[in-house]
């Protein structure tokens, strides 16, 4: 059963904040993000079945339908570069090393074909997105963090106006969105194993539809956190959306700022 706390932040609530921003900032890899020697790199086009010794994506790059991806390293997708944009929904891909997203990239894994369904994608350390356009996530298995600061629009086009959805996901670490700035994003329906931390996410206006923001976006529900849920600055703020089938979080630890009322 969660323990809730109000939303206003005192003395304990900050250092329990600051302890669990730093468990976050320990759990981000460094150097060890470059790609092997002889990795693979895709600069556009498809990228087929097969074994790869580390892969860097830094164009507009897709998995083959259907192909099992192996990629013994890490998996590098570089600024303003593209691999799966939405996700793929039949390819299948493996990352025993860490996933680096830069910025104005876009990383799509997994599917949202099946709400509820983790998928059989998987990343062995963390995925860390600095300043992406998005990231597109559904039922990946990961065990290490996701970690994601800032990053969004980059540009009044339309081609720039971006979701920003995390859902069906099991991450064994902590699970971090910071910044980002675009049409809705959400976490829903994950099973964290540490914190979840959501703060200064803004919704912005269309450049399709006009100006205002989605009123949906922000939508923190459903999800099972073994640590705590830690949300605070958002626009708007963090919600659970019944209307969109959304339940209560099951919390382990607190539940503070604007998720104090979220948790069971």
């Amino acid at each position: 059963m969660s323990r809730r706390q109000p939303s206003r932040f005192g003395g304990r609530t900050a250092l329990l904040l600051g302890t669990v921003v730093g468990l976050v900032a320990m759990a981000m890899p460094g150097s060890a993000l470059a790609g092997h020697p002889g990795a693979g790199t895709c600069s556009g086009g498809a990228i087929h079945a097969g074994t790869y010794s580390g892969l860097t994506v830094t164009g507009t790059c897709t998995i083959d339908a259907g192909a099992v991806v192996q990629i013994d390293g890490n998996l590098t997708v570089g600024r303003g570069a593209i691999l799966n944009d939405h996700a793929a929904s039949t390819a299948e891909v493996h990352v025993t090393g860490n996933v680096r997203v830069g910025k104005g990239a876009v990383l799509g894994l997994g599917s949202y074909k099946t709400p509820g369904f983790v998928g059989p994608d998987t990343v062995g350390g963390s995925i860390v997105a600095d300043q992406p356009l998005t990231l597109y996530l559904g039922g990946v298995t990961v065990d290490g963090s996701v970690i994601s600061i800032g990053g969004g629009l980059l540009s009044t086009s339309v081609a720039d106006f971006r979701n920003f959805p995390i859902k069906d996901n099991v991450i064994h670490g902590n699970l971090l969105v910071a910044g980002w700035r675009g049409g809705w994003m959400g976490v829903i329906r994950n099973h964290v194993g540490r914190n979840v931390i959501v703060f200064r996410n803004v919704s912005r206006s269309n450049p399709e539809t006009g100006p205002g923001t989605d009123a949906d976006s922000t939508e923190i529900q459903t999800n099972v956190i073994g640590g705590n849920l830690v949300c605070f600055g958002n626009s708007p703020d963090a919600q659970v959306n019944s209307l969109d089938g959304g339940q209560p979080n099951v919390v382990g630890g607190h539940a503070l700022g604007e998720c104090a009322g979220l948790a069971q």
